[in-house]
């Protein structure tokens, strides 16, 4: 095991510690982490195969879940293979290369999935608000250029981070206790002035996040006030259950997102080993209830799912 090992003085590689503290319960963990992933993988590829199979579900909204699937199957396999080695076979070392890499791919991964959001609640309001319209607004062409956007964007925000920390001289200690290269541990490792990186990702935290939250909270307040005009009880329960999949995942999202966020910035009390199994849920969680609750609220897609799974 032990050529394995990289250490930490090869000047090409940095060393992912885990969960320091917790060393003794890596197994242990890794088994809860592990059960996470593959639950989350079985959900998101179960939606995009039904997706997939039936055309009576090639609908704009469908197609917004699928991409929300993609995302959560991107964002916990850009962190669980790599920490999965660490917790069974020691294997800590990664380069600079593959670890600016991973960085890239778990943030340009989250900001996208917050756009998608934001899309999805743009597509809630069309379908209550302008349904007579909603066929002719929100086409599956648009929806694909829709993603294409959330996609530019994300890779335009995120790209710099790497691109600035490459250039920055590191320790001669390339000790991250961490499981993956989040970019703020790789810059405590860094001996350079960190001002331009540390301002920019809580800049982007703030915008990013604020953008899209006040952008979402805008369409259900359009939305309530058009519910609120609805005499019929029935078409109010129907607008209620159009969005209670959507409000679900937004708050498993959005909360673990801003709590990890900010306690890394602001949490200098919180012991180490909480904030990193923290940020490991975030990314395990959020991608395993996802499909569950699509799959739960939203009826064609749960009459579908059961026609596959009924099959002897």
């Amino acid at each position: 095991m032990a050529a394995f090992n990289l250490t930490p003085s090869d000047p090409s590689t940095f060393m992912l510690m885990g969960i320091p503290g917790l060393e003794a319960a890596h197994v242990w963990i890794s088994i809860c982490f592990s059960t996470f992933y593959i639950i989350s993988l079985l959900g998101n590829f179960t939606v995009l195969f039904v997706v997939g199979k039936e055309e009576t579900l090639h609908k704009p909204m469908f197609l917004l879940i699928c991409m929300l699937a993609l995302t959560d199957i991107c964002s916990s396999t850009s962190i669980m293979p790599k920490a999965l080695c660490i917790f069974w076979f020691n294997l800590k070392g990664i380069t600079v290369g593959g670890c600016l890499t991973q960085m890239f791919f778990i943030h340009t991964v989250s900001v996208m999935h917050s756009a998608i959001l934001v899309t999805m609640a743009f597509d809630r309001y069309i379908a209550i608000c302008n349904p007579l319209r909603y066929a002719t607004i929100l086409t599956n062409a648009r929806i694909a250029n829709l993603g294409l956007v959330c996609l530019i964007r994300a890779v335009l925000f995120i790209l710099p981070l790497p691109l600035n920390l490459i250039r920055q001289p590191f320790c001669t200690n390339r000790i991250i206790p961490h499981t993956y290269c989040d970019h703020m541990s790789v810059v405590k490792i860094s001996c350079g002035d960190t001002t331009v990186d540390r301002t920019y990702s809580l800049v982007i935290t703030f915008v990013v996040t604020g953008l899209d939250l006040t952008l979402i909270a805008l369409s259900y307040g359009l939305i309530a006030r058009a519910v609120v005009r609805i005499s019929s009880k029935t078409a109010h329960q129907k607008a209620l259950n159009t969005c209670t999949a959507h409000i679900c995942v937004m708050l498993t999202t959005y909360t673990p997102f801003l709590f990890t966020s900010l306690t890394y910035q602001f949490g200098q009390g919180i012991a180490p080993h909480v904030h990193i199994i923290l940020a490991n849920l975030y990314f395990l969680v959020p991608t395993m209830l996802n499909p569950i609750i699509y799959g739960v609220k939203t009826k064609e897609l749960r009459d579908k799912v059961s026609k596959y799974t009924s099959r002897r």
